[in-house]
């Protein structure tokens, strides 16, 4: 394989963007995002973290007691980041209310959405789809004189109908 410089990106900009659960999500890496699938504003400096945790079990042949097979028992795939930003749109998204002004901390369980990433480095575009994301982890806020206040959120997502968890499109932005 040809090592190519042009073929290198940079997470230099981008935006995430949330919709209930069932909103149309885009299917191509240029493809218009719905109006229902809200912009987060501004996310963290240290940008989206994508995780993926597999657990497995080794098969171990009786005669040799060599492992044979590894079996996979299970499988995660996450998104961690952290909005900077409180507004209406990031309130809602992290504790699953905001009216007028008021938003309301309780244990509720947050719900499903479908959300997008953009990744952007000059013309070029990485796009990330989750058409089934749930925020099941919200981190620490601090209120602290030079800090900014920020609510880091970690998505755990879901396979659709057709067992697929996030779709990776890569190519040009429109």
């Amino acid at each position: 394989m040809a090592l190519t410089r042009a073929n290198v990106r940079v997470a230099v900009t981008g935006g995430v963007y949330r919709g209930v659960s069932g909103t149309t999500v885009p299917t191509t890496v240029d493809g218009v995002l719905d109006a229902a699938l809200k912009d987060q504003g501004y996310v963290g400096e240290d940008g989206i973290t994508q995780s993926i945790d597999k657990d497995t079990t080794d098969i171990t042949a009786w005669q040799n007691s060599d492992i044979v097979r590894e079996v996979q028992t299970s499988h995660k795939l996450t998104y961690q980041l952290k909005l900077i930003e409180v507004n209406p749109e990031t309130l809602e998204t992290v504790y699953g209310n905001h009216t007028t002004g008021t938003t309301l901390i309780t244990g509720a369980t947050l719900p499903a959405s479908a959300w997008v990433f953009n990744v952007v480095d000059g013309e070029n575009l990485i796009r990330l789809v989750i058409p089934d994301g749930q925020v099941h982890e919200i981190g620490d806020v601090v209120y602290a004189a030079g800090e900014e206040v920020g609510h880091e959120i970690t998505i755990t997502c879901y396979p659709d109908a057709s067992g697929v968890k996030a779709y990776l499109y890569n190519g040009t932005a429109a």
